[in-house]
């Protein structure tokens, strides 16, 4: 137990330290996990991407505790998120440090333009692996869902909780209903 924490530790702490958001970290994460260790299958970090993304919270640390709780249990847990967060961390004391070197060199502007369009492809890879999930159940609801919050969020200046709010309770519907039919049956 106490290897496969360190393991969880090793690689979620050299993930925070090449991916630049929590969203990026997730393709990362899935490759790792699932087509490296094969510790779950596609289907299941699918479903702890959702739950993660349903957490408050950032989604790479909320991510890698969920994973490293079902890995080995409240350990996995607690090695997983430090290993998220210790990178971010060193990242924030080194950048305070050396803030008016950074802010004026223009090699560390183009470096992090140049890692914008890393984050972007890596994004992709995360939204078009979650997309995969809901194109495998082939239900027009849940199209309509996708295509409902892609507009609400391009072409309102609402907040996106009102929409988490939407979606969780048309879901409560969805399930009452199929409830309801199956008690019928």
């Amino acid at each position: 137990m106490f290897k496969k924490a360190w393991l969880l530790f090793i690689n979620t702490f050299f993930i925070s330290m090449s991916a630049n958001s929590g969203y990026a970290m997730l393709g990362v994460i899935k490759n790792r996990f699932v087509n490296k260790y094969r510790w779950f299958s596609k289907e299941e970090m699918e479903d702890y991407i959702a739950l993660a993304q349903s957490c408050p919270g950032p989604i790479g640390c909320s991510s890698a505790m969920i994973i490293g709780y079902r890995s080995c249990g409240i350990i996995g847990a607690l090695s997983a998120a430090l290993g998220v967060i210790i990178p971010p961390f060193i990242m924030m004391v080194l950048v305070t440090f050396f803030y008016t070197f950074i802010s004026t060199n223009q090699y560390v502007r183009i470096f992090i333009s140049g890692m914008q369009a890393g984050v972007c492809a890596m994004l992709l890879d995360v939204v078009l692996g979650l997309f995969s999930g809901i194109r495998k159940m082939n239900k027009p609801f849940y199209f309509a869902i996708v295509a409902l919050s892609f507009l609400y969020v391009r072409l309102t200046d609402f907040s996106i909780f009102y929409l988490a709010l939407f979606c969780i309770g048309t879901a409560i519907i969805k399930t009452l209903m199929i409830k309801r039919k199956v008690d019928e049956i």
